[in-house]
């Protein structure tokens, strides 16, 4: 659906029971509880006051408080990503919605099911300018799937169940339903939700069979096959993860994911040759580069994986299946669109390709790539000693190894920058909706609410923000919600000083010059933490690493842990912007291994 405003249409017709009336706050909780939502969260307002009068009269729905909007909308993110339901946030009109709009925007472009009910101004002084007014659907209406304005009571229940459905239908995004306070003061009429299917919004579900066999019939012409995952598989459900497993066993060929994808295959399976893309790893580019046939699964070409559009995957023919049709052929030009959920079409793949087909002989192929492994490009170069510097890499290498080690259902959210490239590349994600991070728009502070949103899902799970020290502080005070819900969240802060990926391409584009990128007024975390009735833990050289991994690990409670790291380790792999995937940057170790391998384009450092 594009995203577009529209004021909400007079009811459809329905055969639903119309239940006495109540006023619209109290009807909008029954419409919440029939949509099956647990969890709503918010920050309450003058507007919305009425509903959080409704909210205080009933327990079927928990409110989480947090302490700023735009994490309101990062922890429904959370809560959403990791179980693939909606995400439900609650704010009030004027600048309580326009705190969420970086939240709204950042949804959108990871594919984010949320509904987002914002308080606004009675109908009748709306646009003269009253206080705490803004003209919320128009600011929202570029960062949302759609939304709407409900001008009317009796227009309330069925908007919202709409909106639900859009938000959760084809490629899911948020919605925002925009809430006059008379309307929710005044009475209104429930309407249960429509049984029939939606007349206007009914996305392509189910693959064109001649496309699926199209599509086969090209793959098993591959000598040199990719299958490139996206995050479409891991909104497809876990039964989309296990179908894109099962093919891949299936038909042998090599696999490589998105950021947003991690997951989807478990990254222990030899056919997975790792993250492609900006920072990914060298056999995941180079075998992007080289493919003939590419099959694409719930992914959009965007920038950060495609680099140079005019030197993507050059000698490949492209197969691009999304459950959003204007996505295709919208940035790389596909020889088979497949328009259709994800598992469904992978699902058909596995049919039309057949049991007892042969598989294409790739062992050459295979051969290559296991050449590309070989540099190892993702090797970290720990010194040795107890006293030693603490590389970043290594500390979360670690973190993985000892929560694998301790056999709990682990949740990573991350913020945004070199940690969060580190967390991609080095903690090994063998289950789909585990990882948690900001893609498509970036957004620092995505992480502690994110994980916030994780635990409240998941209250036995172990939810881990990996975090950089920059980073955590664009919405540290959510350690007030930690604390006052008691969510047992771990934040690991790898404190190199720096606004770590700015500083490195200040460093590597920008001459060294290191312009504002250096925080020298950072805050004591130990302190902070303890500040917000948190355990706060610190290790400053290798021989404490361990010791306060555990430490964090074995606490009941919320904890901090800052993990003082080295302050100049840049994150490599690297293809910068505007070059292809065989122009990437290594580090010093690998370039000469790959300078014996092949030359062409490669840019050693």
């Amino acid at each position: 659906m594009t995203a577009h405003t529209a004021e909400a249409p007079r009811a459809q017709i329905d055969d639903s029971p119309i239940t006495p009336t109540r006023n619209g706050a109290e009807v909008l909780i029954d419409v919440l509880v029939e949509q099956g939502v647990e969890v709503i969260f918010g920050y309450p307002g003058g507007a919305v006051l009425p509903i959080y009068d409704a909210l205080f009269k009933q327990d079927r729905i928990r409110h989480i408080l947090v302490r700023h909007e735009q994490a309101a909308v990062h922890a429904a993110e959370g809560y959403a990503r990791s179980t693939g339901k909606p995400g439900v946030v609650l704010v009030t009109s004027g600048p309580g919605a326009t705190n969420a709009v970086t939240g709204l925007l950042d949804a959108l472009m990871d594919s984010i099911p949320l509904v987002c009910l914002t308080g606004q101004v009675p109908t009748h002084v709306i646009g003269s300018d009253a206080f705490q007014e803004a003209d919320t659907t128009g600011i929202t209406r570029p960062c949302t799937k759609h939304n709407y304005l409900v001008k009317s009571g009796n227009d309330l229940a069925r908007v919202v169940h709409e909106a639900f459905h859009v938000a959760t239908s084809g490629r899911p995004g948020p919605v925002v339903v925009d809430l006059p306070k008379d309307v929710v003061v005044a009475p209104a009429p429930y309407l249960s939700r429509p049984t029939r299917p939606h007349r206007s919004y009914q996305p392509q579900r189910t693959p064109d069979p001649a496309a699926i066999a199209e599509a086969v019939a090209l793959l098993r012409t591959a000598e040199r096959p990719l299958i490139y995952v996206g995050g479409g598989v891991i909104n497809a459900g876990p039964e989309a993860s296990a179908a894109l497993r099962r093919f891949v066993a299936l038909t042998g060929f090599p696999v490589t994911s998105t950021l947003m994808g991690l997951g989807a295959i478990d990254a222990d399976d030899a056919s997975f040759i790792g993250m492609l893309g900006m920072h990914g790893a060298y056999e995941a580019n180079l075998a992007t580069h080289g493919c003939d046939v590419l099959l694409n699964i719930g992914a959009r070409f965007d920038d950060r994986v495609t680099g140079r559009l005019d030197a993507f995957s050059p000698d490949s023919r492209k197969i691009h299946i999304d459950i959003d049709p204007s996505s295709i052929n919208k940035i790389v030009r596909v020889a088979v669109p497949v328009v259709a959920d994800a598992r469904l079409a992978i699902e058909a793949l596995i049919d039309a390709w057949g049991e007892a087909t042969p598989k294409p002989d790739i062992a050459p192929w295979w051969r290559q790539i296991d050449a590309w492994r070989a540099i190892d490009s993702l090797a970290i170069s720990q010194p040795e000693g107890e006293d030693a510097v603490i590389k970043p890499q290594y500390a979360i290498r670690r973190l993985y190894e000892m929560t694998r080690a301790s056999g709990r259902d682990t949740f990573i959210s991350t913020e945004v920058g070199q940690h969060q490239m580190w967390a991609a590349q080095h903690f090994g994600f063998d289950r789909p909706n585990r990882w948690l991070t900001s893609g498509g728009l970036g957004t620092m502070g995505y992480g502690l609410p994110a994980a916030a949103g994780a635990q409240i899902a998941h209250p036995e799970a172990l939810c881990i923000d990996i975090a950089g020290e920059a980073s955590i502080l664009m919405n540290i005070q959510e350690l007030g919600t930690l604390a006052q819900y008691r969510l047992p969240v771990k934040i690991f802060i790898l404190n190199n000083r720096y606004m770590g990926m700015v500083r490195q391409w200040q460093e590597l584009l920008h001459g060294s010059r290191y312009s504002e990128s250096y925080s020298d007024a950072l805050p004591d975390f130990v302190k902070l933490a303890e500040s917000f009735h948190a355990k706060g833990l610190r290790a400053t050289k290798l021989g404490e690493l361990d010791g306060v991994i555990a430490e964090m690990l074995a606490h009941d409670g919320p904890v901090v842990a800052e993990i003082s790291v080295d302050e100049f380790e840049n994150v490599f792999p690297m293809i910068p912007s505007g070059a292809a995937h065989n122009e990437m940057i290594l580090g010093a170790a690998q370039s000469s291994q790959a300078a014996g391998i092949t030359e062409e384009g490669m840019m050693l450092v």
